[in-house]
């Protein structure tokens, strides 16, 4: 009893000096750990679509072109769509057109005609992740279009907030 009392008036003595006490280990401890998910949404495209006109039946309108590639989508956010725009619109008298498959639980607009204006291709995404999912892009050109030389168009989509 007399060493007891001796050890906690010596303990009681470090520490009104400000000096440090012995470290006495537990066996349990506890951490903190902070997380979070952030919103992710990406899109990626596979495919070099090349599209050529080069048919037509007598009295009708030159025969449309088509050509596939796939994408693959991911997002963890609701409410998302799918838009489409060109870098530029396309010469007078012929149209690109584009129409994605819908991922699952979303909803496709079908045939979409492209322009520099944004337009929805697909809505009603939520939390998804797919990948080869079929596009298929489709030119059109009318006989007043005369012939158009070679070129290029970017498309641009963007997964934005939507229904």
């Amino acid at each position: 009893m007399k060493n007891q009392l001796r050890t906690s008036a010596m303990l009681a003595l470090l520490a009104a000096a400000g000096l440090a006490l012995p470290a006495f280990a537990d066996n349990t401890a506890t951490q903190q750990v902070s997380f979070e998910v952030q919103a992710i949404s990406q899109l990626s495209f596979t495919g070099s679509p090349s599209l050529v006109i080069s048919t037509a039946t007598a009295g009708s309108a030159p025969a449309s072109a088509t050509a596939n590639a796939t994408y693959a989508i991911t997002t963890n956010e609701t409410s998302r769509k799918i838009t489409a725009s060109l870098d530029s619109d396309m010469p007078a008298g012929v149209t690109l057109s584009t129409n994605l498959a819908a991922p699952s639980g979303a909803t496709s607009a079908g045939a979409t005609s492209l322009s520099a204006t944004a337009r929805d291709v697909v809505s009603g995404i939520s939390t998804v992740s797919q990948s080869g999912l079929n596009v298929t892009y489709s030119l059109s050109a009318t006989a007043a279009a005369g012939v158009v030389p070679a070129g290029s168009r970017t498309v641009t989509y963007t997964i934005t907030a939507g229904s």
